[in-house]
């Protein structure tokens, strides 16, 4: 083997024998006997008080030089193709900014990753087609506009397009970044908010080999490619569940972190290496970590360096300062990096200082790159991690390796013009300051070759699909076992999960539901579905487990249908996601159920919740043992008022909050009709409960209300008197049925309405509101809640187990000139009886009548010596604290 030294090694001679015995080894047994004596002396060691706690390589190329495999195709047209595509990336962002609207973009970020994607494209990411399901990519989000300039020469942008970056209320505009939502037939996945293109990926990987093992897909070698950059990686989603694709052996998975060494504000790690780190944190995760450090033009010096000072010189300088020598040049890099040792100085001698500035990076070099990528397909057993060490803001000048860089959006005209001159662009100075887009006329060799490398690969990239085939939608008369009484107290957790059974049984649909779990199926009730259904693992399972003998034992198989996610909400989240986005992933739809508990839905994974609704994913949410005062005994951490707050926020979330049975079957039946049978790209939040209680069976003529959020469940008995209106939802609903008799010892009649979506009711009646105030001449439509409320009398009292906001987000659309009164759960949860917490939150029978009285009051209807005297009968302590305070 080549005599390489080691910089500041006392001893040579003994270095190199045993370097002489471990290649003899793999060189005349094999690499797995050389791994094995290794692992072995590795093993030993401690107990001659040597201790490795080392999971790095040197500060090198993980395939050495001589491995290298030949890349194909035509490496001059792939340069120029990339320099096009540089250029036109470049004129997107600064056409965009040549005005004052200030719409920003970023420049830094793909001038550092074009190699990166450009050897992909030409080479590996297959498209879907009749033969193939297509690999799926991940793009950085920041990297947008290379994207858009590869999609303008391949002819499927348009020029106007380009020049409506960031400009998208009309129609013609290009998103900022991957928005499926925007661009419905174009980007796949939202991946710009930091950290969850990372954790998506790793758990689209997953679904897929569960698909795969379940027989719906066939096993074709699909990759999941995800572009990350070195500073994302801090993020908590991005490192948090790679023990998952290790552990899973997830060889589907490929990672390319762009490592230019920088973030938004500076280094990434300036006193430390970060493609050191992230090489340790992912070989101890069961990674394959393949690091792209040097370009080719290193290649000579390495292989003199025969002292091994450059090696050493590559170790120990920190990121901070490879930063630094980019940004200063080549006379800078002499002394501050060559200059250090003199074997180094020697080393560089005859090397103009351009020519060091000129020594790249091996995330520039398309044959280090194709290398990388090339084992990376071939691996098996294991994810891959492809750490490709880059220059943020490369060739840009003066942006180059800046700190300021991130926020560059435009060039210097003397930057500009080196840009121009180095990817040689054929406009002249005039023409520059214009900023043109360029396209080789068809059939020129650029663009040929671009069509035939595109061709081999089944197509062009990115691409969507928007629609699959429909699922069959069960009648709601067809799931009569829960719309019926139920006269057993039991949860709607519980009615809920036996709907799941219903489902599950239906041709055609059973086998498309995936319940999903992060580790609480005993506590929903759902361990009937381990011996039915199985928790997949890609493995089976390999013991006896210690429930074997009961009924309901803890059964993983590798064909099962239940994703057990363990304790971690945001990779439960990001399965569902997969799993909701399958119908166009995989043209396989798939009917996703995640059950959480309420408090750790969309308080702890908001951003992939919107990450969800950009993503089109359709299925159900569920937030069990939700409501401020129904889980009792858990206290502050766990008891949710404010999940329907949330869920309020994204768009096509479509929320409701049940109280019975038959509601929790109105609203799944719908929701199948619309996302599964007419593909409405909307998906559905319920919240559910752990309180047991008798169920009453479906009024005739419930079904619209129940969809539409509201409907009249008692109506007032028939008499004299006043009479006021109650609306109530999920738990507190029946407080508010309790204050009947409460309010009828009052000489009051009254209404109670069953609000299943405070949520929809505001949302349908924005939208009347809007269409009247665009259509004046015309007849003034109405909202369902002001419709169904119009012929009633009396204040109107609502009352949820959520914050007041909720329920007074209708407060708009009640008939003109009527009172109303909210009741909710402001404030921090805590730990006690149900009843005394719907006291201490003023959301009891009691409360419920006591406010229904003072509405009365106010209008002149009773006296306040009656309200006063209820008030005490009651047990109403005026001097309570409040309990959104106390």
């Amino acid at each position: 083997m080549a005599r390489l030294r080691h910089y500041g090694d006392r001893d040579h001679v003994e270095t190199q024998e045993w370097l002489d015995a471990l290649a003899s080894v793999a060189e005349n047994d094999s690499p797995e006997r050389a791994r094995q004596l290794l692992e072995w002396l590795n093993n030993h060691a401690p107990s001659f008080g040597v201790h490795i706690g080392r999971l790095n390589t040197p500060y090198v190329n993980t395939i050495p030089r001589e491995q290298e495999p030949l890349m194909p195709g035509d490496p001059n047209l792939e340069w120029r193709l990339r320099s096009l595509i540089r250029w036109n990336a470049l004129a997107i962002v600064m056409r965009a900014n040549q005005n004052d609207d200030e719409l920003g973009g970023h420049i830094a970020t793909f001038a550092s990753s074009a190699t990166l994607y450009d050897v992909g494209f030409n080479h590996f990411f297959r498209a879907p087609s009749a033969e193939h399901g297509g690999d799926l990519i991940y793009y950085q989000g920041h990297s947008a506009p290379g994207i858009y300039a590869r999609s303008y020469l391949e002819g499927r942008l348009s020029e106007d397009q380009l020049n409506n970056f960031r400009r998208e209320v009309g129609g013609k505009g290009l998103s900022s970044y991957p928005h499926p939502w925007l661009m419905p037939e174009y980007w796949q996945f939202p991946t710009v908010s930091m950290g969850l293109g990372p954790i998506m990926a790793i758990y689209q990987a997953h679904v897929m080999k569960y698909l795969i093992n379940r027989g719906v897909l066939p096993d074709q070698n699909r990759k999941v490619w995800a572009f990350l950059g070195d500073g994302e990686m801090d993020e908590p989603e991005s490192l948090g569940a790679i023990a998952l694709a290790g552990r899973e052996k997830l060889d589907n998975l490929i990672y390319v972190i762009n490592c230019n060494l920088q973030r938004l504000d500076g280094p990434v790690r300036g006193n430390g290496k970060i493609i050191q780190e992230l090489e340790s944190v992912f070989r101890g995760a069961g990674w394959k970590v393949i690091k792209v450090v040097w370009g080719k033009k290193w290649d000579p010096l390495l292989a003199r360096d025969v002292t091994g000072a450059l090696r050493e010189r590559m170790d120990e300088a920190v990121d901070g300062e490879y930063q630094a020598f980019k940004n200063h040049g080549g006379a800078y890099t002499r002394e501050k990096f060559f200059g250090k040792y003199p074997e180094l100085a020697e080393l560089v001698k005859d090397l103009s200082d351009e020519e060091i500035a000129a020594l790249d990076r091996g995330g520039h070099d398309p044959f280090k790159v194709y290398a990388a990528y090339a084992e990376a397909m071939a691996t098996k057993g294991q994810p891959v991690v492809i750490l490709a060490k880059t220059v943020k803001g490369y060739a840009t000048g003066a942006g180059q390796a800046a700190n300021k860089t991130h926020q560059m959006k435009s060039l210097d005209i003397g930057s500009l013009r080196k840009f121009r001159d180095r990817f040689d662009m054929p406009f002249n100075d005039e023409q520059l300051e214009e900023l043109p887009f360029y396209r080789p006329p068809e059939g020129s060799p650029e663009l040929k070759y671009l069509h035939e490398q595109r061709g081999k690969l089944g197509g062009y990239l990115p691409q969507r699909r928007p629609q699959s085939r429909a699922l069959p939608v069960p009648s709601i008369e067809s799931l009569a076992t829960i719309t019926a009484a139920s006269e057993r107290p039991i949860s709607t957790t519980m009615a809920l999960v036996r709907l799941m059974g219903v489902l599950l049984k239906q041709e055609g649909l059973g086998d498309r539901i995936v319940p999903i779990v992060p580790d609480e199926a005993r506590t929903f009730g759902m361990e009937g579905m381990f011996r039915q259904l199985g928790i997949y693992s890609n493995v089976g399972q390999l013991y006896e487990p210690e429930d074997k003998s009961q009924l309901m034992y803890y059964r993983e198989d590798v064909k099962g249908q239940i994703l057990e996610e363990g304790i971690n909400e945001a990779g439960a989240m990001s399965a569902w996601i997969a799993c909701g986005t399958a119908y166009s992933i995989h043209d396989q739809p798939l009917v996703p159920f995640y059950l959480f508990y309420s408090m750790f839905g969309f308080q702890r994974i908001g951003d992939l919740a919107w990450a969800a609704g950009d993503s089109r994913a359709r299925g159900f949410l569920v937030g069990a043992t939700s409501g401020r005062t129904t889980l009792n005994g858990e206290g502050l951490q766990h008891e949710d008022g404010h999940s329907h707050v949330l869920s309020s926020t994204v768009p096509n979330c479509i929320s409701y909050d049940p109280t019975y049975s038959y509601e929790i079957a109105v609203i799944v039946q719908d929701g199948l009709r619309r996302m599964f049978g007419e593909q409405e790209d909307v998906y559905y939040y319920l919240t559910t409960l752990n309180e047991s209680y008798p169920h009453p069976a479906m009024p005739k003529g419930a079904e619209e209300g129940i969809r539409r959020g509201l409907y009249k469940l008692q109506a007032a008995k028939k008499g004299k008197g006043v009479e006021v209106q109650l609306l109530g939802g999920g738990a507190i609903l029946r407080e508010v049925e309790g204050a009947l008799p409460l309010l009828a010892e009052e000489g009051v009649r009254a209404t109670v309405w069953s609000a299943t979506s405070f949520t929809e009711l505001r949302r349908e009646g924005l939208e009347v509101e809007r269409w009247n105030m665009l259509h004046p001449e015309q007849k003034a439509k109405q909202a369902w809640v002001t419709e169904q409320l119009a012929d009633s009398t009396g204040p109107i009292i609502a009352a949820s187990d959520y914050m007041k906001v909720h329920a007074d987000q209708i407060r708009a659309f009640l008939p003109a000139g009527r009172s109303y009164r909210v009741l909710g759960t402001d404030g921090f949860g805590r730990s006690d009886a149900r009843g005394q917490l719907r006291r201490h939150f003023e959301v009891d029978a009691a409360h419920v009548a006591y406010t229904a009285l003072l509405a009365l009051h106010e209008s002149g209807d009773i006296s306040t010596a009656k309200l006063l005297a209820a008030r005490e009968r009651w047990g109403i302590n005026p001097e309570q604290p409040s309990a959104a305070k106390a």
